[in-house]
């Protein structure tokens, strides 16, 4: 290798420290390879080493090094040096020496690695514009006017296109969002043609970092992962490329993906799990800077908030810099639209704050949400913690309501517990709630909504309304286990649609984000489980058939979806528009009780959007859910005549019927109509 090398600096010697919280703060950048074609910088972190050694590698994997150098100390706890030379192609890691640290010392691609071979053991040095697909320069975020114009659809690689029927080449590959006139068995369109066709503005993909689960050089196992361990956050996983040991390959083919979406219209959304590691020994953090970037209880054992044996520290300089420069990097070097926060309640509210403020300066329409719980206590103290509660200190920052995901099907802690979608009672608060945003409504009753005693939103757009997501059955599971059928051993089929709609119609006009998962929309399950965060493709992947069998659902989706964009009233995206427009409408029954007077039936809920709500062409917005398996007859507003465009599960924006004075609203479905 023609290469030299020349270290950086002035000696200096090796300061004391007291603890980890008195290590300096790095100057500049985190980012630790810096390339050109004439040198490379490399500058790692490590303020209490003794010493740290740079090897150079021709290999990504199962090779000695071509050459080591010996980095020198600075002031800011860094260690630097510069080789002369072109290294593009040639792989790296760092060796670091420190005697606090009670694991043993390895070679690290350190930890903020842009490129890495394959699993990630090896640090790339990449010309990054080499990895741009054709025309990235003029790659432009699609268009969004306002944060409550977004319509949010998860969906993890794997699942959306490995099995066959999904007529998609690249299977389970990043490429597999590339490739439009993919078609199923029943000639229906799937792939990113079915995301257009049903009218997402956002998609939300599982993490798409390099993640310690999946041995890239055996992909031909077929293992399957979520993906929420990471190994190293600023690279994309290699097994969702085409060559996990080109480190090249797995940029670029991201890239195509983002750019591709992009020219659909459709903007993405990063999942990011700053909260953990896959591990602790053999992590980067630990490799590099041991007992830093880790929380610890009094005795000094590991925080486990993340229920996955360890909590990263984001209150700590170092941690805040390196979430900052790691979603900056996203949003800059892949275009990235969004971020949801895993567990985000580990992370502290200054460090969430900081990144929406970075974010808003760089384009304020790209999105920041994630759950606002851990699984366990953080060690932070709880109002530092980005818990629901404490959303208010966040503005611009979303969570995901429980109250309405678990008051429309039941308690996560029980899969088999229904709720107002099996018509029990004593859920129509927690939806209400929902429906406002989370936000301070008069005609929301905090003491019957679950979870929470008072509003946490400031803004309706803060909060991410679903009714089911990638960790937890599917909808239709979830269903099966908790509505008790008719007749039978399990619900029907038919009843499971209507239900299904009913929800997504909860979800839909809600005045948060909805939010989707995908293969929702086909009436897909995953037989029953629950967490199938490493369940095979029998469980996980998406059978495309479905979208043929079950076309009504599907079209009913994309027809509410159409109707949400076209009509400003179901996204104000203001609290006091909320208040000043939408207004809850008490329903009446017909029987009659024992006092001469009609009783409000349970299992109801409705609602007017009214006054040209938000500008809207139509003037009073009526919805009405009633999960009750019989007709239900409700007093309309007004005696003015009204158009259905919603009604026994069919979306037309033309009109499906005409009412005044009262309407009936058919068993477990909900309506929509309009003056």
């Amino acid at each position: 290798m023609a290469a030299s090398v020349a270290l950086i600096g002035c000696e200096v010697s090796k300061p004391h420290y007291e603890s980890v919280n008195d290590y300096p703060v790095k100057a500049g950048s985190v980012q630790e390879v810096t390339y050109r074609p004439t040198e490379t910088l490399f500058s790692l972190w490590s303020p209490n080493a003794d010493s740290v050694r740079l090897s150079l590698y021709e290999s990504g994997e199962d090779s000695e090094p071509v050459s080591t150098q010996w980095l020198k100390r600075q002031k800011d706890g860094s260690w630097q040096g510069k080789v002369r030379g072109d290294l593009q192609g040639k792989f790296y890691t760092f060796r670091v020496w420190d005697p606090s640290s009670p694991y043993e010392m390895e070679e690290t691609p350190g930890i903020f690695a842009t490129a890495v071979g394959v699993n990630g053991r090896r640090g790339a040095i990449i010309d990054m514009r080499r990895t741009d697909p054709e025309g990235w320069s003029n790659d432009r975020r699609p268009a969004m006017a306002k944060t409550a114009d977004a319509i949010i659809y998860e969906l993890h690689h794997r699942d959306f296109s490995i099995d066959p029927s999904s007529g998609v080449t690249h299977r389970g590959k990043f490429l597999a969002l590339t490739e439009h006139g993919t078609l199923s068995p029943e000639g229906v369109k799937t792939g990113i043609d079915h995301l257009r066709e049903l009218g997402v503005t956002h998609v939300q993909i599982l993490p798409s970092y390099d993640y310690g689960s999946i041995d890239e050089t055996r992909l031909a196992d077929n293992r399957y992962n979520w993906g929420y361990d990471p190994v190293n956050y600023n690279v994309p996983e290699g097994g969702y490329s085409t060559d996990p040991y080109s480190p090249e390959v797995r940029i670029r083919e991201f890239k195509q993906m983002i750019q591709a979406l992009h020219e659909a219209g459709i903007r993405v959304v990063l999942d990011v799990v700053y909260n953990h590691t896959y591990d602790v020994a053999h992590a980067n953090f630990t490799q590099t800077t041991p007992g830093y970037f880790y929380r610890t209880r009094e005795d000094g054992s590991l925080g486990n908030a993340s229920g996955c044996g360890n909590e990263t520290a984001s209150e700590r300089p170092m941690m805040r810099k390196f979430m900052l420069e790691s979603v900056r990097w996203w949003v800059k070097e892949y275009h990235i639209d969004g971020f949801r926060f895993d567990l985000m309640a580990i992370h502290d509210i200054p460090t969430m704050n900081a990144i929406r403020q970075m974010l808003d300066e760089i384009d304020p329409t790209i999105l920041l949400y994630g759950e606002g719980w851990a699984a366990e206590t953080p060690q932070l103290e709880e109002a530092l913690r980005p818990i629901k509660a404490n959303i208010k200190d966040m503005p611009g920052i979303g969570a995901f309501s429980d109250e309405m995901r678990d008051g429309l099907r039941g308690p996560f802690y029980d899969d088999h517990v229904g709720a107002f979608l099996a018509g029990l009672p004593g859920n129509e608060q927690s939806i209400r709630f929902g429906i406002v945003g989370a936000i301070e409504h008069p005609q929301v009753d905090m003491t019957k909504v679950n979870y929470s005693q008072q509003p946490w939103a400031l803004q309706p757009t803060q909060l991410i309304a679903y009714v089911s997501c990638h960790d937890d059955m599917m909808l239709t599971d979830r269903l099966r286990a908790s509505v008790k059928p008719l007749k039978g051993k399990q619900i029907a089929d038919d009843e499971l649609m209507r239900l299904d709609m009913l929800a997504q119609t909860v979800v839909l006009t809600s005045q948060g984000l909805p939010f989707l998962w995908n293969g929702e929309e086909l009436m897909r399950d995953k037989k029953g489980v629950h967490n199938s965060y490493c369940s095979p493709d029998s469980i996980n992947a998406i059978d495309w058939t479905l979208k043929a069998r079950n076309r009504r659902l599907c079209d009913y989706y994309a027809g509410l979806i159409a109707i949400r964009k076209a009509h400003p009233a179901f996204r104000l995206g203001d609290a006091k528009l909320v208040r000043e427009h939408l207004e809850f409408i008490d329903v009446t029954m017909d029987n009659v009780a024992k006092d001469g007077e009609k009783v409000t039936p349970d299992c109801v809920v409705a609602f007017r959007l009214k006054n040209n709500a938000g500008g809207d062409e139509w003037n009073d917005i009526v919805v009405l859910f009633n999960a009750n398996r019989q007709t239900v007859e409700v007093a309309l507003p007004t005696d003015a005549k009204y158009t259905a465009v919603v009604m026994n599960g069919e979306v037309d924006p033309q009109g499906l019927a005409t009412c005044a004075g009262k309407t009936r609203v058919p068993a477990q479905s909900a309506m929509i109509l309009h003056n």
